[in-house]
């Protein structure tokens, strides 16, 4: 009686009152979208994208930022598909776009070495077991806030679909991304010259 049917239809009632936003493409969400979550997390960082190269294009005084991050000590945690990898050679076959996988991967290592040591910075390849599973699935944490990147078929990370995630709830749609990534996290592999 209070709450007419269409503005029930309007409302987030459940599990949905996590998602923020919806992106039809990685490429619609605002780049300033990206540099406010990395400026406003405290305590956790994590960029689980298989490549996570665009994320100096979009982001300024990226390096910077994560040095900053890291000294006062927010975790951040890189965890990269190897540029090597049969999962990785897969993918550029599928995708056929001049700017391969490998080189994108390669870029976020070259811009992470660049950083040199900074304590509370972390950086792995998922194992071979877990590409497949990494490869379709983006997971960016801001402590609790998440991008999530559901990648399709033949397209490449910017033409897949985006969701932003708030946590409410334990158990929720956060949660259970936050939970996959930790999964790959752990069995990752140390980085090794690429």
């Amino acid at each position: 009686m209070l709450w007419p049917k269409a503005v029930k239809g309007r409302l987030k009632t459940g599990t949905d009152q996590e998602i923020v936003q919806s992106y039809p493409y990685r490429s619609a969400c605002p780049s300033t979208l990206w540099g406010e979550l990395i400026a406003e997390s405290a305590e956790e960082l994590f960029f689980g994208g298989y490549t996570s190269y665009f994320l100096w294009t979009q982001v300024p005084a990226m390096s910077e930022t994560l040095r900053r991050k890291a000294m006062r000590g927010c975790r951040v945690r890189f965890l990269l598909g190897d540029p090597r990898g049969a999962a990785t050679r897969q993918r550029e076959e599928i995708e056929d776009v001049a700017l391969t996988v490998s080189t994108r991967i390669r870029t976020t290592l070259q811009q992470l070495d660049k950083l040199g040591e900074v304590e509370g910075l972390e950086a792995r390849f998922s194992s071979v077991s877990d590409a497949a599973n990494h490869i379709s699935l983006s997971v960016f944490r801001f402590d609790d806030e998440a991008l999530v990147t559901p990648h399709l078929a033949r397209q490449a990370g910017h033409d897949s679909p985006l969701l932003h995630l708030r946590r409410r709830s334990e158990g929720g749609m956060f949660a259970r991304f936050a939970e996959h990534a930790e999964e790959l996290w752990s069995r990752g592999v140390p980085l090794t010259s690429a």
